[in-house]
């Protein structure tokens, strides 16, 4: 009570003086950030959200005013990812929203974003329903009927497979979404679909769907698996002596496939957002990148997922000085009219679905090595 007696004494002796009151320092604008730092997807959310904090640190402040990172983990699970939003929309008041690593979660979030009007940015959520009949919810990274078609024609028109087999996780959004893009459109090139064999979540022994596969000579299978899964199936299929190509999407992009594979990982394929450091031409924006990752994470190789969790900072911090304001309906309009905006993927363009427009990398494994073997555009 005295404190508050002596400030009030104190400014009514300024106005008496007719002097201005001591300018006050606006608060932080508050940025949310949702990931899975803990459970199935927490390598995955941990990279993201390395990029997040290496942007926050280049950009600490927008409009002359300081950005707050408030930071929640959504354990790799749909109500916990739920619970997140809504504390960073209730109780902590954000201006916008940073997330997710992993589709089903991002939908699950998504929702509380979409009832609370508060902009929401994907950062690996691939599954198209992640944006569909949403107002706020944006990503910055391209969908699974593009990625899908992209794997697709990589298979069929650059390498010459003409039979394919499918094994989908069925648990998982992500993989059922995946594997029919992809069957769709390797269909649709001419291709045949020589088996469809399907596992769950957790899943440790592959043998019985291996065994399956290898029957029916597939040329490729396609298998759109999370990297720890991935990689068991790669070691067990050449177990067996599988002599198929192995397929993956953007989910196996994690240094820790060729740490479990080993040299069962050689001649893998998978697609991925346009990063790698094997890339033979790195725009400006990658490149910078890639140095400011080195000084932040001396020990750790840059990845495709820090740099998507970077490209989401910059994303709002560029949205939010476009619209001149920390408002979150400026914010969002400001996201949506997204045109041309170099970044370290590559310049994207928010589309009409609040999808990031990208080309799709090819990763092959090679001798212990991932090289970056190219880039899909499909029309």
């Amino acid at each position: 009570m005295k404190c508050k007696t002596l400030l009030g004494l104190v400014a009514a002796s300024f106005l008496a003086l007719g002097l201005a009151l001591p300018a006050q320092a606006e608060d932080p604008i508050k940025i949310g950030v949702y990931l899975p730092l803990t459970g199935q997807n927490a390598f995955g959310g941990k990279l993201e959200l390395d990029g997040v904090r290496l942007a926050h640190k280049l950009k600490p402040t927008v409009l002359g005013r300081d950005v707050e990172l408030v930071v929640v983990d959504n354990k790799s699970d749909k109500v916990e990812a739920a619970n997140a939003v809504k504390r960073l929309t209730e109780r902590d008041n954000v201006l916008a929203i940073i997330g997710t690593y992993g589709s089903s979660l991002a939908m699950a979030g998504g929702d509380v974003a979409e009832r609370a009007k508060t902009p929401m940015i994907g950062t690996s959520c691939t599954n198209p329903l992640v944006t569909q009949g949403k107002a706020y919810s944006f990503r910055v990274c391209f969908i699974d009927p593009y990625q899908g078609a992209a794997a697709a024609s990589y298979a069929f028109n650059e390498r010459g497979y003409k039979k394919a087999g499918l094994l989908i996780d069925v648990a998982n959004d992500y993989a059922v979404g995946l594997s029919a893009f992809f069957k769709r459109s390797f269909k649709k090139l001419g291709g045949e679909i020589v088996a469809e064999l399907k596992y769950n979540s957790g899943d440790q022994d592959f043998t019985a769907q291996l065994t399956e596969l290898i029957s029916k000579k597939p040329d490729v299978v396609f298998m759109p698996a999370y990297f720890a899964e991935g990689a068991i199936i790669m070691k067990q299929a050449r177990e067996l002596g599988a002599t198929f190509v192995i397929m993956g999407g953007d989910a196996m992009d994690n240094p820790k496939t060729l740490e479990i594979a080993g040299k069962a990982a050689d001649g893998f394929l998978q697609t991925t957002f346009p990063y790698d450091l094997s890339m033979p031409k790195m725009s400006p924006e990658a490149e910078a990148f890639t140095k400011a990752w080195k000084e932040f994470s001396p020990n750790e190789a840059p990845n495709v997922n820090a740099a998507l969790g970077y490209n989401a900072y910059n994303l709002i911090i560029d949205a939010i000085t476009r619209a001149g304001k920390a408002d979150t309906h400026a914010v969002t309009e400001a996201l949506a009219a997204t045109k041309n905006l170099p970044t370290a993927l590559g310049v994207l363009s928010i589309n009409a679905t609040h999808d990031a427009e990208m080309p799709v990398g090819v990763i092959e494994y090679r001798d212990g090595k991932r090289t970056y073997v190219g880039e899909v555009t499909v029309k």
